[in-house]
């Protein structure tokens, strides 16, 4: 096949975008998943290919430009994968990462054992936990609620045709109609501290929505509002995941831990050994809230 030979292509787009700051092993990923978008393949197919048309090279070569100046791969390509999930994305919405995997994997596990278990997702954006929760728990009730109308319409057309019931509003106000019925409640809320804004990624500084990222002088503000909607929403005995940044390994499970309304508050670790998210219990009638101060495994 006559062109533009791909190994150097790839060569010379990895090392253009290690030069722009991008870690070298997603420099290959990112330039290989660009260049497949660009052919309409998946990455694995240019293993089959030497070369491509001029044409191909130079729309390859302007994707290529847009990442090195840090826009985020997913909205070059307008698609994201959680867990087995294809998502839309781009520009209004939070770009799901796989961090998040790990709370959508609790919280699958959380539903084992119950028919028609009631799910709340809380702070959707995409729309990937609750579309993770109806594709991998049959006869799951899951309810999501989106503040951004810009990030709703992507978890909107994320969730077309499964059994979602998604609402645009404020988190605080959500489905008082399931007060003390629901079963498991998920939420990544915005946490980073607004004085931390210089130490955002870029990608994620300069794209994602500040709604999706900022949440008070010390990043907790949103999730405080997650504790007292999950004390809520949930029956006695119903469990909460919430993700946190990395340095809030203590602070957010403390939150939920001050309420007096969980019992078994415990934080776990991402795949990087990073305190990401925290677990509670909501109180049986008659017990007693407990927490061993500390992050927990």
């Amino acid at each position: 096949m006559s062109g533009v030979p791909i190994e150097p292509l790839l060569r010379e787009a990895r090392a253009r975008l290690v030069a722009a700051g991008i870690d070298a092993g997603s420099a290959a990923h990112d330039a290989r998943t660009l260049l497949a978008h660009v052919l309409g393949v998946e990455p694995s197919a240019l293993l089959l290919r030497s070369a491509v048309a001029p044409a191909d090279a130079a729309a390859f070569d302007v994707l290529l430009a847009r990442r090195a100046a840090r826009e985020p791969l997913q909205h070059l390509t307008g698609r994201a994968w959680f867990r087995h999930v294809e998502l839309a994305v781009g520009p209004g919405v939070f770009v799901p990462r796989p961090e998040t995997e790990l709370l959508a994997g609790w919280a699958i596990a959380a539903c084992a054992g119950r028919q028609r278990p009631v799910v709340v997702d809380l702070c959707t954006g995409s729309g990937a936990v609750a579309a993770a929760l109806a594709d991998e728990v049959p006869g799951a009730r899951v309810h999501a609620v989106e503040l951004s109308e810009e990030a709703a319409a992507y978890a909107a057309r994320n969730l077309a045709g499964r059994a979602v019931d998604l609402r645009i509003g404020d988190l605080a106000d959500a489905f008082p109609e399931l007060d003390g019925t629901v079963d498991v409640v998920t939420a990544n809320p915005p946490y980073i501290p607004l004085e931390a804004w210089e130490s955002v990624a870029v990608e994620a500084r300069d794209h994602d929505p500040a709604l999706a990222l900022f949440s008070g002088p010390d990043g907790l503000d949103a999730i405080r509002v997650v504790a007292r909607v999950a004390a809520r929403l949930l029956r006695p005995g119903g469990v909460v995941g919430c993700e946190h940044a990395d340095v809030q390994g203590r602070s957010a499970p403390a939150v939920f831990a001050r309420t007096g309304d969980f019992t078994d508050v415990r934080d776990h670790r991402d795949l990087n050994d990073r305190p990401r998210w925290t677990t509670a219990r909501r109180v049986q009638e008659g017990g007693v809230s407990r927490w061993q101060d500390g992050p927990g495994e």
